[in-house]
């Protein structure tokens, strides 16, 4: 159901980014042409920008499109916008809501931004405690009463395909799987180049239920492509030393980080999808050559016996010739 290389929408917002609208549509324009055809979205991403950009360029086209429920949208501008890491958003503020009626009332209006007559994947955002602290019991308790049920009617009704969380944390994803029967989980950083923590508990239990894994954020907010930020702020000093082991691996056998970074999720087949977020026609025309960039089976070795990466974390292998 979902390609292989997915666009990440939160720059077209204008997240940690300055992006006009012309900007943001030559970017999907340029994506389509390469052949990219799954796309995902949010409220969040500049309080509906993405979504409206989002939703022109896809209009009357073949797409697969995730968006995302438990963020509603108010009239209202924020005071500071870069307190939320947006540059010129639309001028609305954020209500938390993963209650039934939230959930019902935000997938419509996502219907109203984007302008489509469907949403294929419906994600609740940015559900735990990363994103709420202390709160997130109450938040959680919303969705375990009432917000899954809604999703799940949807889903029952076939106005969505599938449904999930699109989140930052694993805890929250197992948290999950006591709720409900969920489709995929849009994990966001916490399986990449640099981190493997889901392989322990969270992917085991996600290859039970039958739970699919979309890989959001390869370069872990753009560490891992040479820039940085790491979980969208300034990476301390250990997550530099670890990078730079890597990058060190990298240059011993030629390869790109970034490339490597970019492929690595899809050695697991339990990742259907990676969906980085360039932030113009430029960075996605590196993402498509650092997609198709032979990689070779050594170096994923070196890494693991250096102990730079989990031994047990599958990798994309180079074919030989004649296997």
């Amino acid at each position: 159901m979902i390609d292989i290389l997915g666009l990440g929408g939160a720059p077209l917002g204008g997240n940690f980014v300055d992006l006009d609208y012309d900007q943001a549509a030559q970017l999907i324009t340029a994506a389509k042409k390469a052949g990219v055809r799954y796309f995902d979205t949010a409220p969040w991403y500049g309080f509906g920008r993405s979504e409206r950009v989002m939703g022109d360029l896809l209009r009357g086209t073949d797409y697969i499109l995730s968006d995302k429920v438990g963020r509603l949208l108010r009239p209202g501008a924020v005071k500071n916008p870069m307190d939320f890491g947006m540059i010129d958003p639309l001028p609305f503020h954020v209500i938390y809501d993963y209650s039934y009626d939230g959930i019902m009332r935000a997938f419509d209006d996502n219907l109203q931004r984007v302008g489509l007559d469907r949403i294929d994947i419906l994600l609740a955002h940015d559900i735990g405690t990363f994103q709420h602290g202390a709160e997130n019991a109450s938040h959680f308790k919303d969705l375990a009463e009432g917000g899954y049920r809604a999703m799940d009617e949807l889903r029952s009704a076939g106005q969505v395909k599938a449904i999930g969380l699109g989140v930052n944390e694993n805890q929250v994803c197992m948290d999950a799987l006591g709720i409900g029967d969920w489709d995929v989980f849009l994990l966001a950083g916490r399986y990449t180049l640099l981190e493997q923590t889901s392989l322990s508990t969270l992917f085991p239990a996600c290859r039970k239920a039958s739970t699919t894994i979309i890989c959001g954020g390869p370069f872990n907010s753009g560490i891992l492509a040479g820039r940085e930020a790491w979980n969208y702020a300034k990476a301390p000093p250990d997550v530099v030393d670890r990078v730079r082991a890597i990058v060190s691996v990298a240059d011993e056998y030629s390869v790109h980080l970034a490339a490597a970074a970019l492929q690595f999720p899809l050695g697991n087949d339990l990742v259907t999808s990676v969906i980085p977020g360039p932030r113009d026609k430029g960075e996605l025309s590196q993402i498509l050559g650092w997609f198709e960039v032979s990689i070779p089976n050594e170096f994923w070795s070196a890494l693991k016996a250096k102990g730079l990466m989990n031994e047990t974390a599958p990798v994309p292998l180079q074919k030989l010739d004649g296997a």
